[in-house]
């Protein structure tokens, strides 16, 4: 296993993390279903595609595309805690792109669809890249097991 592999996976966040990842995974994944697939009332590729085009992301189609796999898969990966750092990296970039293409000029406050939501998921996401999964999180068996697979030397 290399020294980089190590770093990527390995975390010494405790619990704290979990309390982090659970629920930041789940907001993630559910608001990527409701851009790829058009669950829990969302638009789906199509008109989120349009919606992204027309407020300047284009090409729409393949933004939605990229916002909704982020978001999706990126929500999974934190729920489980696997290859969190670069879930979270990706993650709280697509948040950057959301607070200040859609809701910068807004104020902070949701009510005005303001940027305290998207701040909030980009500092969490932050937080989990530089500190990683923690105890609780897939990212551990995966490091056991290459370990594991190591070849050992003489």
């Amino acid at each position: 296993m290399t020294r980089f592999t190590q770093s990527l996976l390995e975390s010494h966040a405790g619990l704290a993390a979990l309390t982090l990842r659970v629920p930041t995974g789940i907001i993630l994944a559910a608001h990527g279903a409701q851009k790829l697939f058009g669950w829990f009332g969302g638009y789906g590729l199509e008109g989120t595609g349009q919606w992204m085009a027309s407020i300047g992301l284009g090409p729409g189609y393949l933004m939605a595309l990229l916002a909704g796999s982020a978001e999706f898969f990126g929500g999974l990966a934190l729920l489980l805690g696997l290859l969190t750092r670069p879930a979270a990296l990706v993650s709280a970039v697509t948040m950057l792109v959301a607070l200040f293409s859609v809701h910068i000029d807004n104020g902070l406050f949701m009510a005005n669809n303001g940027y305290e939501y998207a701040l909030t998921l980009f500092a969490v996401s932050a937080a989990l890249a530089i500190q990683g999964g923690g105890r609780l999180a897939l990212d551990n068996w995966l490091l056991t097991r290459l370990d594991i697979a190591k070849p050992a030397t003489a």
